[in-house]
């Protein structure tokens, strides 16, 4: 099987050839500062996707609630008939990105959000900020929780829910600590286990989250703009171990051990049926004293790890049930969630009793900011976007599915495909909630004095022009609806404890979780399935290509549908989405958007209305209609979105392939020069196709015509490179 932390060793592994400098004839600096989106602009899309500012709570019933529907759906109270997409803003400020806003700032951001596209926005490392330089535990910075409130209250007034973490900092709201955001002490595996980690975790959620908001009048515990609360950040015990992982140190915590013997106790009868369970025992292991000792080698498959697997989902079945009732009991009425990463059927176990499912995923993690960090420099629709299958795979169905964090991470020269790749399946799986995550997913003008805004890094999206054009796409893909929910679901058979096996790593096979890119998939118990087409236990009794073809002769999947999976190509069930893997293609058409990710050598390219017939290097190109309702075939505004990537002036790799970084570089960011040879299937008396800066102003015409539109479109422009362009089709004159 193939593992899942393979790669975390060769990640940090160092090139010894010399720093390779990118080539400056290729690269255009941007030349604007300010990124704040004109309003009326063809970028401002708060008349397109409008926000309803939050009020007061109703004493009529559920008021402006985000709910959960019978069918697990995600919809606001007010409408319960219409299910809810909602774009998420990542805000994870720390001193190093600037911290949280003034007043003034404030405003100016969460209004800009919504003109992004944004209705919910999830707020990470708040202990970490309100603990920034505190001595004493609970020692909230009171500026910056006057600060966190007034954003929540502008949030709010923007229309903008809340996603809170519960815990985020290895160091909770401990006072005297200088590491915050780093994966320091063990608060995340105490919460399970110890009852003063748990009073500490409770302790914060009243003097946080049932605090009241002096700028809202409640306490955002009691706030219908808190949508979902995540227990704790990443708290899954298997996960926090890798996280502490360091040479020469046990792979499981001492802590585990008396709770590990207990469990066992109660399993097994003696030592003698212990050992004949798995095959041996240390000679000097004995259940009846406690000394069953913890696997040496979290890597090596055993039935001893098979059964701390059964233990540790035990412990966490139990302790989020014990958190969530505290939260409960406080008065919170809103949905709870946590273990919102780490894909294996283990903590699939886990999330089974949850009210909701959050995951977090990543295409080419990146394992820091040092010289020698290394990514892979592969791409997502190669590998058939399998950073989004595998968290797929672990959902349950008829739950509120949550991405909590996604990326394709900067400096990967493929991650002009996360804007389409994510979107346009988390559209088509019918998720709830999508959150690209970073430091915060804008800014308001280059050039702000703070560490992590000097330069594009990883995980900051906000001053990458080719992740912003990506979050751009996401808002009409995914929260706009331009791409359908799939009509088929394919449920993944789960008997419970019966499915763990030796290895600690497993998950859904990845030959099954292909069956994503056709239509919905998820977990649900084995009894519930009843007579669906789905996978069943055990997984190597299936084949992907089987279950389609029995989803085509049941008439659930259309005969056409072209998918081959030997050949790589998948379509889904509703025809909009095709994607190519040894091409490395991925094609959207819809309606109201069509967009397509390429590598040149992979054109010409036919969509519905939009043709791509040439390109000078790989890119993402996206034609979607401003009109209202949106129309590709009868409207006449429409924005053009084209990526290719960027990078920062002196950016240096010690490698030519540009997989290990030297220097990051500084501002200004430069973007890759190309072009792409477009033809749409529209006649206009007058056509004109002009460039749209990066904040929304639209420059004079680069290009018109009349009768039929095809044209070059280039982002070499005499006022600057840009991602973004407006057609309009022109009445006579």
């Amino acid at each position: 099987m193939k593992r899942l932390l393979s790669s975390l060793a060769t990640l940090l592994a160092l090139s010894a050839t010399a720093p390779c400098a990118v080539a400056s004839d290729q690269w255009l600096p941007v030349r604007e500062v300010s990124l704040e989106i004109r309003p009326g602009s063809p970028l401002d899309f708060s008349a397109l996707l409008p926000n309803r500012a939050i009020g007061p709570r109703s004493t009529m019933g559920a008021g402006q609630r985000v709910v959960a529907r019978q069918d697990g759906r995600l919809a606001f109270a007010h409408a319960p008939e219409q299910p809810a997409r909602l774009f998420c803003a990542s805000l994870a400020w720390s001193p190093a990105s600037g911290g949280f806003p003034d007043r003034a700032g404030a405003d100016r951001y969460a209004q800009q959000l919504a003109r992004h596209g944004y209705n919910i926005a999830r707020l990470t490392f708040l202990d970490a900020s309100l603990m920034s330089g505190r001595g004493r535990d609970f020692d909230f910075d009171p500026n910056t929780l006057d600060r966190v409130h007034y954003l929540l209250a502008a949030l709010k007034r923007n229309g903008i829910y809340w996603i809170i973490d519960g815990m985020t900092s290895w160091r909770g709201a401990y006072g005297g600590y200088d590491d915050r955001w780093d994966p320091a002490g063990n608060l995340k595996l105490a919460l399970h286990l110890d009852d003063a980690a748990f009073v500490h975790w409770k302790t914060f959620t009243e003097k946080f989250l049932a605090r009241v908001n002096p700028h809202t009048g409640v306490a955002p515990i009691d706030d219908d703009a808190l949508a979902l609360v995540i227990l704790a950040n990443e708290n899954g015990i298997e996960f926090d171990g890798v996280v502490h992982d360091r040479p020469g140190k046990p792979p499981y915590d001492a802590m585990l051990a008396a709770p590990f013997n207990r469990w066992l106790a109660k399993r097994y009868v003696s030592t003698a049926a212990l050992s004949k369970a798995w095959g041996g025992l240390g000679w000097t292991e004995r259940l009846e004293n406690g000394s069953i000792a913890l696997p040496g080698d979290r890597y090596a498959d055993s039935a001893r790890m098979r059964d701390l697997q059964a233990f540790f989902t035990e412990v966490e079945t139990e302790s989020a049930a014990k958190i969530s009732q505290a939260l409960r009991a406080l008065g919170y009425r809103g949905l709870i969630s946590t273990y919102n990463n780490w894909p294996t059927i283990q903590t699939a176990l886990s999330r089974r009793g949850l009210e909701a499912v959050t995951m977090n995923t990543y295409h080419d993690w990146i394992g820091g900011y040092a010289p020698g960090s290394k990514l892979l420099q592969q791409s997502s629709v190669a590998d058939g976007a399998n950073a989004m299958r595998m968290i797929a795979a672990a959902r349950w169905l008829g739950k509120p599915f949550v991405v909590s964090e996604y990326d394709h991470l900067f400096w990967n020269r493929y991650r002009y495909e996360g804007g389409l790749v994510f979107p346009a399946y988390a559209a088509l799986q019918g998720w709830d909630v999508l959150c690209r995550h970073a430091h915060g997913p804008i800014i308001l003008a280059y050039g702000e004095p703070y560490p992590h805004k000097r330069a594009m890094l990883p995980y900051a999206i906000a001053l990458d022009p080719v992740a912003r054009a990506g979050e751009t796409l996401s808002a009409l893909l995914f929260r706009r609806g331009d791409v359908s929910t799939s009509q088929i679901t394919i449920p993944f058979a789960v008997r419970g404890e019966e499915d763990l096996g030796r290895d600690m790593q497993a998950r859904e096979p990845e030959n099954l979780t292909d069956l994503a890119l056709i239509g919905r998939i998820g977990l649900q118990a084995t009894d519930r399935i009843g007579e669906q087409i789905a996978v069943v236990q055990p997984r190597d009794a299936n084949r992907a290509a089987a279950i389609i073809d029995r989803l085509k002769k049941s008439g659930a999947l259309p005969q056409g549908n072209t998918t081959d999976i030997a050949a790589g190509r998948y379509q889904s069930d509703t025809g909009e989405i095709v994607l190519n893997r040894p091409n490395r293609q991925l094609r959207v058409s819809t309606p109201a958007t069509e967009a397509l990710a390429f590598s040149s050598q992979s054109l010409p390219a036919r969509l519905g209305t939009m043709s791509v017939e040439a390109a000078e290097g790989d890119g993402l190109v996206a034609l979607a209609s401003l009109d209202r309702p949106a129309s590709l075939a009868k409207g006449s505004r429409f924005l053009l979105i084209f990526a290719t990537d960027a990078r920062n002036t002196g950016m240096t790799f010690r490698d030519r392939q540009e997989k290990v970084i030297e220097d990051f570089g500084r501002l200004p960011v430069l973007i890759r020069k190309g072009q792409v040879d477009l033809r749409i299937s529209r006649t206009a008396p007058r056509w004109q196709v002009s460039p749209v800066s990066l904040d929304g102003t639209v420059r004079p015409p680069m290009t018109s015509g009349t009768g039929p539109v095809s044209f070059r479109l280039s982002n070499d422009l005499p006022t600057g490179p840009t991602t973004y362009f407006l057609l309009e089709l022109l009445e006579g004159g």
